[in-house]
């Protein structure tokens, strides 16, 4: 056993020794989320939810800000829209679920069976290219209806047959933007602001240093004519998509009739795009920032960004510990973090300090706050960073803290993404050989596969039949195609044909 595992922390297995165990011990310890009894899907408690929001609201504010605005869309969506467009069709197909019956009736022997069969069947939305376009195609008559800028919150069903909370369920939740462009270049610069849009997103409020690029044709978005993706690399050094934004160009315009008359008078097809994230971000945020105590939440998206925990042995100081808490807390509601009122909650519950204060380190809250008798004759706090060992502790007075608490929290933020970041460069590779490619994605330990591998820059010729090929020995993947002009002709190093630039490999989620 090593000496990490040896050491004696609040989940167990520790990271190292089962990292898809640790991953689910995780979430359990820290109450985001649980399975259902319905296979595939899971229940989002609380504070995995309050996460959600926060992505969400804060997502929400970036897409208005750039023009786009929310509606909602039918769940259910007709087979025949389905069947208006092959490749998309075909790619989804496996994981659709389908809707054939209206209501269920009792039989003879009083068992429930479903009844009167649907003329045609209904598919429950996986992604809504098709019954999105259907409307596009009512609302769009001419140039100057465009551009079409639209989003929508909902959820989405795709079986899955190996679940993962958060990062694979059969229904999950995510935001998916559908917009219709008047010129081919105007849906190419929305598919990149899109992009750019979640890097942002990804990096300044997730802490999350991703790669960017376009996917490999086998890999991109069924029916797109191309695919942007942001891909970061987690403590397992595995990739895990962070969002995707789809240049759809005519495709679905034609199979959903979008037409418009141009400036010339003619009838013309809309270029489309499509993008999303999922609350597999979650996941990203669980596997990229936590350690072997529990979660670790960057706070501009944590829904308690300090924690309050009063320490009252003694019933005689009990209610002036109390009350010190109170005004504190009302103190830090009235600062501002990231132009939001900071998040602050007094943890009043009859429970030992100690049981507290370790509920709140597996929920990943900020900052935790102890006041107790000591302090209350100090007039000062016992302050706890979740960033720093879990023993550090800094006695700080009242005042000083709540002065100091908007830039701690800016600190924090902070250090999760440089503490990501140089993770990412350490683990990320030049290579030059097919050995070196092998070895680098070979653990030493089959049986059990330790930590291994992480993201490859490698040349490639382009092949389909390579690319399958790598994906079939090592399970490894073309995550992207970086979108930079800094080409740099070399070797194919699996063929030794010329290759106009590297491409990002690795194993991923």
């Amino acid at each position: 056993m090593s000496n990490l595992a040896a050491t004696k922390t609040a989940i167990t297995p520790q990271r190292a020794e089962d990292f898809p165990e640790w991953y689910q011990q995780v979430i359990r310890a820290a109450e985001l989320a649980e399975p259902s009894d319905v296979r595939g899907c899971m229940v989002i408690r609380p504070w995995g939810y309050g996460i959600w929001e926060n992505m969400q609201r804060q997502l929400d504010a970036m897409f208005r800000a750039t023009g786009h605005r929310n509606a909602y869309f039918p769940l259910f969506i007709p087979l025949s829209y389905f069947a208006k467009e092959a490749e998309h069709v075909e790619g989804f197909a496996k994981e659709c679920a389908v809707v054939t019956h209206t209501r269920l009736e009792v039989d003879a022997e009083g068992k429930m069976k479903p009844a009167s069969a649907l003329t045609e069947p209904l598919v429950v939305r996986p992604t809504s290219e098709t019954i999105i376009g259907a409307s596009y195609a009512k609302w769009v008559q001419s140039y100057r209806d465009l551009p079409i800028l639209i989003n929508q919150w909902a959820n989405v069903v795709r079986w899955e047959m190996r679940p993962r909370l958060f990062l694979r369920t059969t229904e999950f939740l995510w935001q998916e933007g559908h917009t219709v462009h008047e010129t081919e270049a105007e849906a190419r610069a929305e598919t990149r602001l899109i992009l750019d849009l979640y890097e942002r997103f990804v990096r300044d409020h997730l802490a999350i240093p991703v790669f960017t690029g376009a996917k490999s044709e086998s890999e991109k978005f069924p029916g797109a004519v191309e695919t942007l993706t942001l891909e970061a690399m987690v403590q397992d050094r595995k990739a895990i998509q962070a969002g995707t934004s789809h240049f759809l160009g005519q495709n679905f315009a034609r199979a959903s009739g979008i037409q418009f008359q141009n400036r010339e008078g003619k009838q013309e097809f809309g270029w489309t795009t499509s993008w999303g994230v999922s609350a597999r971000l979650v996941g990203a945020v669980v596997m990229m920032h936590s350690d072997d105590d529990g979660l670790i939440l960057p706070p501009r998206i944590a829904p308690t960004q300090i924690v309050i925990l009063p320490i009252t042995p003694k019933e005689d100081t009990r209610v002036r510990i109390l009350e010190t808490c109170d005004a504190l807390a009302l103190q830090l509601r009235g600062k501002q973090f990231e132009d939001s009122p900071i998040q602050v909650e007094v943890d009043r519950r009859d429970l030992g300090g100690g049981v507290k204060n370790w509920e709140w380190i597996k929920k990943g809250v900020p900052i935790r706050v102890e006041i107790g008798p000591r302090d209350l004759e100090k007039n000062a706090v016992a302050v706890s960073r979740r960033d720093q060992p879990i023993k550090s502790k800094e006695s700080m007075s009242i005042q000083e803290f709540a002065a100091q608490a908007p830039e701690m929290l800016m600190l924090i933020q902070k250090n999760l993404y440089e503490r990501a970041q140089r993770f990412q460069k350490e683990n990320t590779r030049v290579i030059e050989s097919k050995k070196d490619f092998y070895d680098f994605f070979t653990p030493e330990n089959p049986a059990k596969p330790e930590i291994h591998g992480g993201f490859a820059l490698a040349h490639w010729n382009g092949s389909r039949e390579i690319e399958e090929q790598i994906k079939d020995d090592l399970k490894v993947t073309i995550r992207a195609i970086p979108l930079d002009d800094s080409s740099e002709l070399g070797e194919c190093i699996f063929t030794s044909e010329t290759s106009a630039r590297r491409v990002i490999w690795a194993k991923s989620y």
